[in-house]
C-alpha cells in the first residue's frame, strides 16, 4: 500500500464524518436546535465532557466507564466483519452470532455458582467456541456448496434469534420483566460497583482484553502467511488458487476468526454491558459494526477509532434528546450518511485515483 492510497484510507472516512455532521447540523437549524450544543451533549452522555450536576456517589468516571462497557462489543464485532471482508465475506450474522455465544454462555456459567476466576475466564471461553463454530460452518458452506454468506448468516440470524427465544421462554424467562433471568455478578465481564473515592463504578474487564484482540488481529493481517493468503483470497480467489493457495481452508479461516470475534462481542454484550437477554430482539451492534469496519478501512486499529466515534452517537443519544430536546433519531440519520459515504469509498478511491493519473 502506497503513501497515496494510506492518506485516502484516512481522508474518504473523516471525509464522511465530516459530511455526516453537517447534514445533522443542518437538520438540527431547521428544527431551530443548537448544533453545537447538541454535539457537546452527546459527548457528555458518554463521560468524555462534564455535565452540570450528577445523582449520587455518580461522576464522569462513572459515565465514562459505562460508555467503555458500551464501547467493547462494538470493537469485537467490527473487527468480526472486518476479518470476513479481509477473505472477500460478507459476515452480516455477528448479531446472532452475538446472541448465541451470550445465551450459551449464560446457561453454562451464568446461572451457576462458579468463583469469579473460573466463571470470567469460561465465559470468555464458551463465547470463542460457540460464535467459531458457527463461522466456520458458514465458511464450509461457502466452500462445499458456494452457498452465498449473506444469505446463510441471515437465516442463521433468524434461526438462533428464534431457538433462543423458545428457551428462555420456556425456562429462563424472568417473569417480572419478561426477559431472560439475570446472571450472577461473578460472571460478567465486568468488576461491578466498584468504589473509588467517592464513586461507584463498573470496572471494564472487556475493555482491555479487546485492546489485546485489536493489536493481535493486526499481527495477523500483517505479518502472517495466513493473514497474506486471507488477503489474496478475498482480492482474487482464481488468482489466489492459481498461485497455489488453498481457497477453501482460507474461507473457513476466516469465517472461523470471524465468528469467534462475534462471539466475544456477544458475551461482552450480554454478560458485560447487560446482565440479561432480550427475547426475540437481535442487538444492533452486530449490524452498525459493518459502518464502524467500512469507516475504520477495515484496519484494527482504525476500527478503534471508529468505534469510539460510531458509540459516542448511540450512546450518547439519549443524554443528548434529553439535554437538548432533541429526538434520539437524529444520530441514526448521521451514523446512516456515515455508512453511505464508508460504503462508496471504494468507489470514491479509485475515482480519485483514476483522476490524478489523468484517466
Amino acid at each position: 500500500m502506497d503513501k497515496r492510497e494510506k492518506r485516502l484510507n484516512v481522508g474518504i472516512p473523516l471525509l464522511a464524518i465530516a459530511m455526516s455532521l453537517v447534514v445533522g447540523a443542518v437538520v438540527m437549524l431547521c428544527l431551530g436546535k443548537n448544533p453545537l450544543q447538541a454535539y457537546w451533549s452527546l459527548l457528555q452522555g458518554c463521560g468524555l465532557a462534564p455535565k452540570a450536576s450528577y445523582a449520587g456517589h455518580k461522576g464522569m468516571i462513572t459515565d465514562f466507564t459505562s460508555f467503555l462497557n458500551y464501547l467493547t462489543p462494538m470493537i469485537f464485532a467490527a473487527l468480526a466483519v472486518a476479518v470476513a471482508l479481509r477473505a472477500g465475506l460478507f459476515n452480516i450474522g455477528v448479531s446472532g452470532q452475538m446472541l448465541a455465544a451470550g445465551f450459551l454462555a449464560s446457561i453454562t456459567v451464568g446461572y451457576s455458582s462458579l468463583h469469579w476466576a473460573i466463571a470470567k475466564p469460561l465465559v470468555i471461553l464458551i463465547g470463542i467456541a460457540a460464535g467459531a463454530l458457527l463461522g466456520a460452518l458458514v465458511g464450509w458452506l461457502k466452500y462445499q456448496f458456494n452457498i452465498n454468506e449473506v444469505v446463510s448468516t441471515i437465516m442463521l440470524n433468524y434461526i438462533i434469534q428464534y431457538v433462543v427465544s423458545f428457551f428462555i421462554n420456556m425456562k429462563f424467562v424472568d417473569p417480572v420483566s419478561r426477559q431472560s433471568k439475570v446472571i450472577s455478578d461473578n460472571s460478567r465481564l465486568i468488576l461491578a460497583d466498584r468504589v473509588i473515592g467517592d464513586y461507584k463504578i463498573d470496572l471494564p474487564i472487556g475493555f482491555f482484553l479487546a485492546l489485546i484482540v485489536v493489536f493481535l488481529v493486526k499481527f495477523l493481517f500483517d505479518k502472517t502467511v495466513a493473514g497474506f493468503e486471507m488477503r489474496a483470497v478475498g482480492s482474487n480467489r482464481k488468482a489466489a488458487e492459481y498461485a497455489g493457495i488453498k481457497v477453501g481452508k482460507n474461507l473457513v479461516l476466516s469465517m472461523t476468526i470471524s465468528g469467534a470475534l462475534a462471539g466475544l462481542a456477544g458475551v461482552t454484550y450480554y454478560l458485560g454491558y447487560f446482565a440479561s437477554i432480550q427475547p426475540r430482539t437481535l442487538s444492533s451492534t452486530g449490524f452498525d459494526a459493518i459502518a464502524v469496519s467500512l469507516l475504520g478501512a477495515n484496519n484494527p486499529v482504525g476500527i478503534i477509532f471508529s468505534s469510539v466515534l460510531i458509540s459516542v452517537i448511540s450512546k450518547g443519544s439519549t443524554y443528548m434528546s434529553s439535554a437538548s430536546g432533541i429526538v434520539a433519531e437524529i444520530t441514526g440519520v448521521i451514523s446512516g450518511i456515515i455508512l453511505l459515504f464508508s460504503a462508496c469509498s471504494g468507489y470514491m478511491k479509485e475515482k480519485i485515483i483514476h483522476r490524478k493519473e489523468g484517466k
